[in-house]
């Protein structure tokens, strides 16, 4: 396991951090992270429009969401594999040019001479690869001291926040302006760029040659990216089955709400299209501001176990409001707290499973990471519909009162790591 007290910058290097040098490096990150989030939400904002305009029901709309979801799940892990063994410029330009791909298939499925439903369907493959956010946190871990860490992630909040209300503007404007197919067209063109920054701007590897030598030793067999063993190994080390359990069990229930949150905005708080926008781009501000600011504070004041706790305790009193809400007044509300559980555990447990593995694994670990959310899209469809049928929207508030309770119990028996000088 890696000396977590041992500060980036000792002994050997990362290998071609070249002429942008490490600061330089962490910068272009964001604006690569920046750039792919705000082309995805720009994608999200046209899919509903061109099913529709190519025949296709809300059911097929769920399944090119689940086959989508799917793909990110399997590829999470695998993406993040292939990052620690080929390294960060390897990670960035395959993931930008599967998001090329991705959007060059839109573009010619909005052809009327081409059939474009097989083409929807087909862009959906490309999803196994696109994994932006992974890689650039894998550099961002790879670059920063551990005590740096939650406040360099949290950064990446921004990233998402800009990406939500830009992307989700973008994609509204020019497709009614240009035409359906002008966000895919723009989005390509954006991911090809991304692609060549990638290839020429980021270092081959980001960390250090030391680690290297240790992930691949000299005459000792090449592992494969798809060893499922060596993946599933980083969940048996100490202290990492628990907290990747609390981060997918505390924030499954959230989840479930937004997955189911287009139609809950439609049918219970009555919402337009234009307005559904607006809520959006609030929860984007919120996160960008939460994550890129508040969390980083909060990390320099109170250790990761506390904040953690925080995350969860905030989780159980939303979801006892939103079983009681009953407009969208109230959940505006509550839009503040849900943001700052959100963004605090995604940023305290990717912080705390990176630093509990060794450095040539970050990338694995992050990809595992990132597989959460795919899993609540998969599944989230059928079962947050079943339950929005069956018992309506306080049901959400419900469950995740009790699953976040039933967490704050478990982890209050569990010790956690305390901040040197700091009280809880």
């Amino acid at each position: 396991m890696r000396d977590a007290g041992a500060p980036r910058g000792q002994g050997q290097s990362p290998s071609g951090m070249g002429a942008l040098g490490q600061a330089g490096v962490i910068l272009l990150t964001y604006v690569l992270a920046a750039l792919e989030l705000t082309c995805l939400f720009m994608q999200f904002s046209i899919m509903p429009y061109l099913s529709r305009r190519l025949g296709l029901d809300s059911v097929a709309f769920g399944y090119q969401q689940t086959i989508f979801g799917v793909l990110q799940l399997l590829g999470g892990p695998m993406f993040g594999r292939f990052a620690d063994q080929h390294g960060a410029r390897a990670a960035f330009t395959l993931s930008f040019l599967a998001s090329s791909a991705l959007y060059l298939l839109l573009v010619a499925a909005c052809s009327p001479s081409l059939p474009g439903v097989a083409l929807l369907f087909a862009s959906r493959l490309p999803a196994a690869l696109m994994h932006t956010l992974p890689a650039a946190q894998m550099v961002i871990t790879d670059l920063t001291t551990p005590e740096e860490r939650p406040a360099a992630l949290g950064r990446l909040g921004l990233c998402f926040g800009i990406g939500v209300i830009v992307g989700s503007l973008l994609g509204g404007t020019l497709s009614s302006a240009c035409g359906i197919q002008c966000p895919a067209i723009v989005a390509f063109v954006v991911n090809l760029l991304g692609a060549v920054l990638s290839f020429t701007c980021i270092p081959t590897s980001t960390k250090e040659a030391s680690t290297q030598d240790q992930a691949a030793p000299p005459g000792g067999p090449k592992a494969s990216v798809f060893d499922l063993k060596a993946i599933t190994r980083l969940l048996l080390l100490p202290g990492v089955l628990p907290i990747f359990l609390v981060k997918v069990i505390s924030g499954f229930p959230s989840g479930l709400f937004m997955v189911m949150f287009s139609i809950i905005s439609m049918d219970f708080f009555q919402l337009e299209a234009a307005q559904s926008g607006y809520l959006m781009s609030f929860f984007g501000v919120l996160q960008m501001v939460i994550q890129g600011l508040v969390i980083g504070r909060l990390s320099s004041h109170f250790s990761e176990g506390a904040l953690l706790r925080a995350s969860v305790l905030v989780f159980s009193v939303v979801g006892l409001a939103m079983a009681l809400m009953a407009n969208i007044f109230h959940f505006c509300l509550l839009m503040p707290g849900l943001v700052f559980s959100l963004c605090a555990l995604n940023v305290v447990t990717d912080s705390m499973l990176t630093k509990a593995v060794s450095a040539s694994d970050t990338g694995t670990m992050l990809g595992l990471c990132a597989s959460v959310q795919p899993l609540t899209r998969t599944l989230g469809p059928t079962l947050g519909g079943l339950l929005y049928r069956s018992f309506g929207v306080p049901v959400f508030g419900h469950v995740q009162f009790a699953v976040n309770f039933l967490v704050l119990l478990f982890l209050w028996r569990q010790p956690m790591p305390q901040k040197k000088d700091k009280v809880w």
